[in-house]
């Protein structure tokens, strides 16, 4: 992050959906963002802290996804830096074209409790129902802070699988699936 923004200096997010051609305009501080929330403990699916390498290579294979429209990848800026950012997975089956997955929603640990994620979160919804789409999926690690605001955000807990993931300290940890209709 750009130290000259400090959170106390933060006081507008915008939220704007990247498309494939514009990718490698933000895969540089999306890498970064990764790095900081895995460093400090965020279920993303690493055992430990990703390299500079292995986080381009993680964005990359998501930019994959972007050019075939099989999600969507909204960031959040303050005073023009990337901060934050949310997927919206449009890839399903053919029975489940009405549902998308929220997927990866990381917020730099340097602006968190700014309403960063919220502004992810909604911006997601927006675009989730402009592709005709009914009902949303996530999940999250139980008793995460992501937890309560998803609940916040309406979301519904659909069930707990006990040590569904390892954590990036290797303990296995329980995972939260939830849910929310938006049409």
């Amino acid at each position: 992050m750009d130290p000259s923004i400090t959170p106390q200096r933060l006081t507008t997010c915008t939220v704007e959906d990247v498309r494939a051609s514009q990718f490698d305009q933000v895969i540089g501080p999306l890498a970064d963002i990764l790095m900081a929330c895995v460093k400090q403990g965020a279920s993303v699916g690493f055992l430990g802290t990703p390299d500079a390498e292995d986080a381009f290579s993680f964005w990359y294979g998501v930019n994959g996804s972007l050019v075939s429209g099989g999600r969507r990848l909204l960031v959040a800026r303050f005073a023009g830096q990337v901060v934050g950012t949310v997927q919206v997975v449009l890839a399903t089956p053919a029975n489940g074209g009405h549902r998308a997955e929220i997927s990866k929603l990381l917020v730099h640990p340097d602006v968190r409790r700014k309403g960063v994620a919220r502004s992810l979160m909604q911006q997601a919804e927006t675009v989730a129902r402009a592709d005709g789409r009914l009902l949303l999926t996530l999940d999250t690690r139980t008793g995460d802070a992501a937890e309560s605001l998803y609940r916040s955000l309406g979301y519904e807990l659909a069930g707990v699988i006990p040590d569904y993931a390892r954590s990036t300290s290797g303990k296995l940890s329980d995972t939260s699936f939830m849910y929310k209709k938006i049409a």
